[in-house]
């Protein structure tokens, strides 16, 4: 039996909550895996009890309907637990990028003011405890080791452990008072200010993106979804594992990309189901001992945050077996989806366009007047509807800036839109680039550049690069004192900010092109870096 929150054709009858979620699911497919994270099994049953376990700990810690709290850990089921457990008690999920230095994670915890945070000490050598230390953080009253240990934190069995002292039934109280208006997560996102902005999303809207993005791309009961994408990322988490409890799938989580070993996976768990950017697929793709593995379980694929190639669709459906390949486009701002394209569409269709609407959202391409333009015409892209978010937390001018008073989300996309309604991404007005599927942001790339000794001022761009679609470039206006080269600009970036953002190539400049108004004309930075890469 299929789970289906909502009908796609009319409004929800009744309201859905997370925990609601997990509880149907374990009716539904009780003695089925959801999550196969190494030795770790754990069934539907299994979920929701350990979700009541988890949700007892966070009310022995004080955490209250409203609260934040943070999880800064790779794909690993203690963080799936962790979340659904606070998730049910009301509290508010904020997710920490694992490629974060100390100093952006502290800015999060700061302007969420999250209370708990949820860690590890010990991924790709790196203690994220330890890139704390020194930051001023005085709302965050216990930092909690999913694994691993950290001076002054609590380890996660013994978190759970303090749960003995609630009772379950008051778990099942406190679940059973939200409703699907309650905030469910704030996600951070950047954008031109260079400060993060958090993305306020409820419960309901979340849960009915996911359910008609689920039958949408056909994601089924009996799939294994591998998830690659991280959790702190919508693809990760929302389309993810929230989708997979939705239909009743099985995932496995990958807490870190080794091809060999997704190789090895697929085969051995029969994996039908792996979304991702582009490069993963391209990857498989050129792996040198791709036919000694048994891939033929694939069967779904849902791609986007990049250029496809047609090529690359059909390289999909031919090479790696994929029954469907489909391509979508979502924003933070919209719990990750706005459209997406249908299963029987076509390798050009899906190559050229991003879909349309997902059904009961609207999307509409205008001119600087907010006037709709006709099919064709290049506009920016506004959308509509259940999936649009509550507002920037804590911020009402940027809110007001993005939402107009009847409800349209100003996406700062440029594209071109045809008479069935797919839509084509052609600019971004936002100078905003992708990098590998992590939307980075010029103007917070710049703000970190200017704060390094021997840097005057900093503009960057998005340049292509064919493993990662984009990667930064910096231009450097160097103090008159500075002896600053492209290398050690690159390694101070690679010490204080996420990887996906280091600028991987550098070029000092006496003066940046700049218009009337005193803006840096990105067009021409970008033509010089066409002119240097010949």
């Amino acid at each position: 039996m299929r789970f289906q929150l909502f009908s796609m054709a009319s409004e929800p009858d009744t309201a859905c909550t997370l925990p609601q979620v997990i509880q149907q699911a374990a009716a539904n497919y009780g003695d089925r895996v959801a999550i196969c994270d190494g030795e770790v099994e754990l069934t539907y049953a299994e979920l929701d009890a350990a979700r009541v376990e988890s949700a007892r700990a966070f009310l022995a810690a004080g955490l209250e309907k409203g609260d934040r709290f943070a999880i800064w850990a790779p794909n690993i089921y203690q963080w799936i637990i962790a979340a659904i457990g606070a998730q049910s008690i009301g509290a508010v999920l904020v997710p920490l990028n694992t490629r974060l230095k100390g100093a952006e994670a502290a800015y999060i915890l700061q302007a969420s003011g999250a209370k708990l945070l949820f860690t590890v000490s010990d991924f790709l050598d790196v203690s994220y405890p330890v890139l704390l230390q020194g930051q001023e953080l005085p709302g965050l009253e216990q930092i909690v080791m999913l694994s691993g240990e950290a001076e002054g934190a609590v380890s996660w069995l013994d978190f759970l452990e303090a749960g003995d002292s609630v009772e379950a039934a008051k778990v099942a109280e406190i679940a059973s008072s939200l409703n699907a208006e309650d905030t469910l997560d704030i996600l951070f996102t950047s954008g031109t200010t260079g400060k993060p902005k958090g993305v306020i999303t409820c419960h309901g809207q979340n849960i009915r993106v996911f359910d008609i993005w689920s039958a949408t791309v056909g994601l089924r009961s009996d799939d294994n979804y591998l998830i690659i994408n991280p959790f702190f990322h919508s693809f990760g988490y929302k389309a993810g594992w929230l989708a997979a409890f939705i239909r009743g799938a099985r995932i496995i989580p990958v807490k870190s990309f080794d091809l060999d070993a997704v190789l090895a996976q697929i085969e051995r768990e029969k994996i039908s189901m792996i979304p991702g950017p582009p490069t993963i697929y391209q990857s498989l793709l050129a792996h040198p001992k791709r036919d000694s593995y048994d891939l033929s379980s694939l069967r779904l694929a849902v791609t986007g945050a990049a250029p496809v190639p047609v090529q690359l669709v059909d390289d999909m459906r031919n090479e790696l077996g994929f029954e469907v390949v489909v391509t979508a486009y979502g924003l933070t701002e919209t719990c990750g989806v706005v459209s997406i394209c249908r299963a029987d569409d076509s390798a050009e269709r899906i190559s050229h366009s991003s879909g349309r609407a997902m059904d009961g959202v609207e999307m509409k391409c205008v001119n600087l007047e907010g006037g709709e333009v006709e099919p064709g015409a290049e506009g920016e892209i506004w959308c509509r509807g259940y999936n649009v978010m509550r507002g920037y937390f804590n911020n009402p001018e940027e809110t007001g800036k993005a939402i107009t008073e009847d409800g349209w989300l100003k996406t700062g996309d440029v594209g071109v839109m045809d008479v069935d309604g797919y839509v084509r991404i052609t600019d971004r007005i936002k100078d905003m680039f992708i990098v590998g599927g992590f939307n980075c942001y010029p103007a917070e790339i710049e703000n970190s550049l200017c704060s390094m000794p021997g840097v005057a001022r900093a503009a960057v761009i998005g340049v292509p690069d064919s493993r990662m679609g984009e990667v930064a470039k910096a231009f450097i206006i160097a103090s008159a004192e500075s002896a600053l080269d492209e290398a050690a600009i690159i390694a101070w970036s690679r010490d204080n900010m996420a990887n996906y953002k280091v600028p991987r190539s550098v070029t000092f400049v006496q003066e940046f092109p700049m218009n009337a108004g005193g803006k840096v004309l990105k067009g021409d930075l970008r033509a010089l870096a066409a002119r240097e890469s010949q």
